[in-house]
C-alpha cells in the first residue's frame, strides 16, 4: 500500500466526539481539560506501551552509542501541500538522527499551542504526526501541552527530541572530509520553501508545489550498510538550504568545495517560483533532502544505489572537496562564470520548518 494511502485512511480515522471545538487556556491547566484533550486525541491515537505508561518521563532500552537530537518548529501556514507541522516536526528529528549515522527509535513531543486552535485542525496535526511515525518506525513516548494566550503564539509550535542508536557502520564525522571526496545531493531543492511560500502570496501554477517532508532514516540505513566509512559526512540542507551547508562544511574542515550549477536538481516550476519571487534557490529550506560527503571511489556506484530508492531518484554528484580556496564555496555557472557562495546572511524565507 502506497504511503498517500496510508495517509488517507489515517486521515478519515473518525475524530473523538467532545463538548469543545476550540482549545482554551483551561485545555493548559493540567487539569480535567487538559486531561479530556490528551486522552481523546494523544494518548489513544499515539498509544504504545511506553507513553501508556503516563509517567513524567519514559523508560528505555537502549544498546551501544546512541544519537540526540532536538529540534523545534514554528511555521506559516501550519498547513501547506505536502504535509503539516505535525508531519514535519517528526520528519525533522528523524533526519537529524539519520545524518548522524543513527537508526531513530523514540521521540518525545511537546506542543505550545495558541487558545483558538480549532479541535479539528488539532486532530489532523496529530493524525499526520502518527502517519509520520509509522512510516519512519519510531514511537513518541513523553511529551508535554502548554496552551497560551491568544496573540502569544502562532496557532501551534512543536518540539521533538529523538534518541537513536549508532549504526555499526556509521563514522559520520566532517573530520572525515578529505581532497577529492564528492559531493552528492539527494535531489530537487527549494521544494519545501516555495510549497510554503507559494500558500502565503497566493501563487498558482500549472501543477501545485508540494513539499518534499518525508523521513530519510531507512534509505540513510541502506547505503551505510553498503558504503559504511567511506560515507564521510552526511547533512540535511534545511535553513540556509544547500549554501549554506557547504559553507559551513567548507569552513570546519578547512578545505575547499567546488559546485556545479548544471548539475544541482530542481523542479523547472520550483526554479520559476524562485525567479519570480527574487530568491536563489540554493538559500531556500529543504526537508526531504540530504548532502553526502564520500570517497570518490565509491561515488558512480553510490549514486547508482541512492537513485533506486524513492529519496534519491533526482540525486546528482554536485561538485567535489579541493585543496584550493580554503573555506570557500566557488559555484561554476551554468554559462561558466564562478562566484562565490556565502552563508545566508539574513532570513530569507521566515518561519518555514
Amino acid at each position: 500500500m502506497s504511503d498517500t494511502k496510508n495517509l488517507q485512511m489515517l486521515l478519515q480515522c473518525p475524530m473523538p466526539k467532545l463538548d469543545f471545538d476550540v482549545i482554551t487556556l483551561g485545555h493548559g491547566s493540567g487539569g480535567i481539560l487538559t486531561n479530556k484533550l490528551l486522552d481523546s486525541g494523544v494518548f489513544n491515537l499515539l498509544s504504545n506501551d511506553i507513553l501508556d505508561e503516563r509517567h513524567d518521563g519514559a523508560f528505555i532500552e537502549m544498546n551501544g552509542k546512541m544519537a540526540f537530537s532536538t529540534d523545534s518548529f514554528l511555521i506559516s501556514p501550519i498547513f501547506f501541500p505536502g504535509g503539516n507541522i505535525g508531519e514535519l516536526a517528526v520528519n525533522g528529528t528523524v533526519n537529524d538522527l539519520a545524518m548522524c549515522g543513527a537508526i531513530p527509535k523514540y521521540l518525545s513531543l511537546s506542543f505550545i499551542i495558541e487558545e483558538g486552535l480549532k479541535v479539528s485542525e488539532f486532530w489532523e496535526i496529530l493524525v499526520s504526526i502518527k502517519y509520520a511515525c509509522e512510516k519512519a518506525g519510531v514511537q513518541v513516548v513523553t511529551g508535554d501541552t502548554k496552551v497560551v494566550e491568544k496573540g502569544k503564539g502562532d496557532k501551534i509550535f512543536i518540539n521533538t527530541t529523538g534518541i537513536g542508536t549508532i549504526h555499526t557502520k556509521a563514522n559520520i564525522r566532517s573530520k572525515n572530509i578529505k581532497t577529492g571526496d564528492k559531493i552528492i545531493l539527494s535531489g530537487n531543492i527549494a521544494s519545501h520553501g516555495m510549497a510554503v511560500m507559494s500558500v502565503r502570496e497566493g501563487l498558482e501554477f500549472d501543477s501545485e508545489i508540494k513539499s518534499d517532508t518525508t523521513n530519510l532514516n531507512y534509505t540513510i540505513i541502506s547505503l551505510l550498510e553498503k558504503f559504511g566509512n567511506h560515507i564521510h559526512l552526511l547533512t540535511d540542507p534545511t535553513r540556509g538550504g544547500v549554501a549554506t551547508v557547504l559553507k559551513e562544511t567548507a569552513q570546519s574542515t578547512n578545505l575547499g568545495i567546488d559546485i556545479f550549477q548544471r548539475n544541482i536538481p530542481i523542479e523547472e516550476q520550483v526554479a520559476n517560483a524562485c525567479e519570480l519571487l527574487g530568491l536563489d534557490p540554493l538559500y531556500v529550506a529543504n526537508e526531504g533532502l540530504f548532502i553526502s560527503f564520500i570517497d570518490a571511489s565509491i561515488a558512480d556506484e553510490f549514486l547508482k544505489m541512492l537513485k533506486k530508492d524513492n529519496n534519491g531518484i533526482h540525486a546528482k554528484i554536485i561538485g567535489s572537496v579541493v585543496e584550493e580556496h580554503p573555506k570557500q564555496v566557488i559555484l561554476e555557472s551554468a554559462i561558466g562564470g564562478k562566484r562565490v557562495v556565502s552563508m545566508l546572511p539574513g532570513e530569507q524565507l521566515p518561519r518555514i520548518c
